[in-house]
């Protein structure tokens, strides 16, 4: 019986010592589990104040760029407005001479084609 009862002692107490290693093994992978979780948060939360504030500069940069874009708009109109013929003469500009091609109908002529066609009724 002495044998009995020691060898069930000495059961319990290897089972309460797994038991506790492994609640301590769980509750560290849980702390752990969470740990990551946070440092996860923290990066994504960064990340996306990154983002807000480039995205910002970004906006800015491109109404600065639009308003360039409107001010060498404003300023080509102008220009476009004083070029005329007298300006063109005047920077040695020439009117060209006027040259018309033309070409000659390979085949019968446009008249003679119609009068060559005969037109019948249908059968059906």
């Amino acid at each position: 019986m002495r044998q009995i009862s020691s060898k069930l002692n000495m059961y319990v107490r290897s089972v309460g010592v797994v038991n506790n290693n492994i609640e301590k093994f769980i509750f560290n992978i849980i702390f752990g589990f969470f740990g990551i979780l946070a440092l996860l948060y923290i990066l994504f939360l960064g990340n996306m104040v990154k983002n807000i504030i480039e995205r910002r500069s970004l906006e800015a940069n491109a109404r600065t760029l639009s308003n360039e874009v409107r001010d060498l708009e404003v300023a080509y109109l102008s220009m476009s407005n004083d070029i005329d013929l007298t300006f063109s003469h005047s920077l040695g500009f020439q009117e060209p001479k006027k040259t018309f091609i033309t070409r000659k109908v390979l085949g019968l002529g446009f008249q003679e084609s119609f009068e060559s066609v005969k037109i019948t009724q249908n059968d059906l």
